[in-house]
């Protein structure tokens, strides 16, 4: 402006050209930033949150939410010589309905609830009465609970869960005497990112990773192998194959097995036939010995070895070995003050422990001297 004009211009602050070029600057500005965020949302790679479910939405795809955590709680009675028959109902009926009558467990802080889940298979279930039947002077009942909020913060350490919501008659305790691991948080962006990439490869369908990808896509925290040209008994059957599938309990229920045959059943090859089953459990019995430091209390930490030790082994996918070394590893990062680990066993003794394609480890009996 000042090179095409003769005259000197004021651009003093308060003058009028100024105060037009910031305006004008202004609404560039604001511009700018529209195009910006036209640009990133027109594209999934440069999008976050809503944008991601706005883009895979079109695809008729989801984004996974989040899986509660579940699992075991023994509720007691402090004196069962005495004690008289008593029911424990189920807050989650067999359909996933809820029965606002039905027992509640909370953690020592009260920040996570827990319900306890109709499990037809428990031996302790009473079909008649509607709920876990505990016998007279029997000392306790183990049943399944599961989060009421969904989400990673489900996961509990052994022990955390101490407190009943609401009284229930001659029982007096509960706890859980294994962590709760299986509590997952919503998909990532950059999880819905990558199962993206594999749905759109997996478009032809009938091949080994639409199958794969339709297991993916049904539930978060699922781990799985496919075998081909076989039955569930390892024999030979061209055209068959066997989905293992494990929720990372390694007991999944029959309702998540059967929705998941659903799914592969819709991308499978035409003339072929399958099975979706659960994983064989292979037990893991760790002993071990620690030596400990001069600053820490054995006690005190002996506990917190044998929490990481079957947090790790419970968080094994399916088909993954343990390897014996492993264990070690986990229990010096356990505790600072461990300053050794001797007389190391799995299972006896000293050798790794593997798996076929249909099995999964899961910690058995951990003992640290």
């Amino acid at each position: 402006m000042q090179g095409a004009c003769s005259a000197l211009l004021n651009f003093n602050p308060g003058s009028v050209i100024r105060s037009l070029l910031e305006a004008s600057a202004s609404v560039g500005l604001w511009i700018e930033n529209l195009i910006i965020q036209v640009l990133t949302a027109c594209r999934l790679a440069t999008s976050n949150g809503t944008d991601v479910d706005s883009f895979i939405n079109d695809f008729s795809m989801q984004r996974l939410p989040a899986v509660p955590a579940s699992g075991q709680v023994t509720f007691s009675r402090l004196s069962p010589a005495s004690a008289p028959a008593a029911l424990i109902v189920p807050y989650f009926n067999a359909d996933g309905s809820i029965n606002t009558a039905g027992v509640q467990v909370l953690t020592a802080d009260g920040s996570q609830t827990f319900g306890v889940i109709t499990d037809t298979t428990n031996s302790a279930w009473n079909a008649a009465m509607g709920g876990y039947f505990i016998p007279a002077a029997t000392a306790s009942v183990t049943v399944t609970v599961q989060d009421l909020v969904a989400g990673a913060a489900g996961n509990v350490i052994v022990g955390a869960i101490s407190l009943v919501a609401s009284a229930i008659s001659y029982v007096d305790t509960v706890t859980n005497v294994a962590p709760f691991t299986n509590g997952v948080d919503a998909e990532t962006d950059a999880a819905v990112k990558l199962r993206f990439q594999n749905f759109i490869n997996t478009r032809s369908e009938g091949t080994l990773a639409a199958v794969e990808y339709a297991v993916q896509s049904f539930q978060q925290g699922l781990s799985y192998s496919v075998l081909e040209n076989t039955d569930a008994s390892g024999d030979y059957v061209p055209g068959n194959f066997v989905v293992y599938v494990d929720n990372g309990t390694g007991d999944p229920p029959s309702s998540l097995l059967s929705a998941i045959q659903a799914a592969v059943n819709a991308v499978r090859p035409i003339g072929s036939t399958f099975t979706v089953l659960g994983p064989t459990v292979v037990t893991a019995n760790v002993s071990m010995t620690i030596t400990v430091g001069p600053n820490g209390v054995k006690s005190t930490i002996q506990p917190e070895v044998q929490e990481a030790v079957e947090a790790y082994i419970d968080s094994l996918p399916m088909a993954a070995p343990l390897p014996w070394s492993r264990i070690a590893q986990v229990a010096y990062a356990a505790d600072q003050n461990i300053t050794n680990v001797t007389l190391l066993t799995l299972n006896g003794g000293t050798s790794d422990l593997t798996t076929t394609q249909g099995q999964v480890i899961r910690a058995g009996t951990v003992v640290i001297n």
